[in-house]
């Protein structure tokens, strides 16, 4: 990322909403806001492989769920956050990862400009390639700011996703859900 350029456009910003980015509480306002975009964006520069890259042998398992996992994220259309949970089930094949891997594995494509139905897709499809799984499902439930906060402002409201790959027995998502 290019921070002098972040912290440029962000004075023109707010110099543009008619602020006087002299005054004592905006001086700051455009490095705060360079180094948020480096914190809240770092999936650009992260790797899912790096994660469910070490895999290790096992036979014992039909299913694999790590629920809840909690996740922010950034909407590209509006440039305002969105966060949730995402669920993960996959039905291994012979090999299995460790869970804190598949919560880095969300985190990766979280922290980028986001949709949440590419998002979705995008961990599915990781857990696929790298695992090689019977099949996988993956369920993210989220809620946007871009319509809690303006818009149609509906406080609560959650918009909830599915991606499903290759052979996912019926019960998982009934196991997803579970409480």
């Amino acid at each position: 990322m290019d921070s002098n350029r972040i912290e440029k456009a962000v004075k023109e910003l707010l110099e543009a909403l008619g602020e006087d980015t002299s005054r004592e509480g905006l001086v700051d306002t455009p490095s705060r806001v360079a180094r948020m975009y480096e914190e809240t964006l770092h999936g650009y520069n992260d790797n899912p492989a790096i994660h469910l890259g070490r895999t290790f042998e096992e036979e014992g398992s039909d299913v694999v769920i790590e629920k809840d996992i909690d996740f922010s994220s950034t909407c590209e259309h509006h440039l305002m956050p969105f966060f949730g949970k995402v669920h993960i089930a996959y039905v291994p094949n012979g090999k299995v990862v460790g869970i804190s891997k598949l919560a880095r594995t969300v985190d990766v494509y979280a922290k980028r400009l986001q949709l949440q139905e590419r998002m979705n897709n995008q961990i599915a499809d990781a857990i696929m390639e790298h695992l090689s799984p019977k099949g996988v499902a993956v369920v993210v439930e989220g809620e946007h700011t871009c319509m809690t906060a303006r818009g149609v402002k509906k406080v609560g409201a959650k918009t909830v996703t599915y991606a499903l790959r290759g052979e996912v027995p019926s019960y998982v998502l009934d196991l997803l859900f579970a409480k």
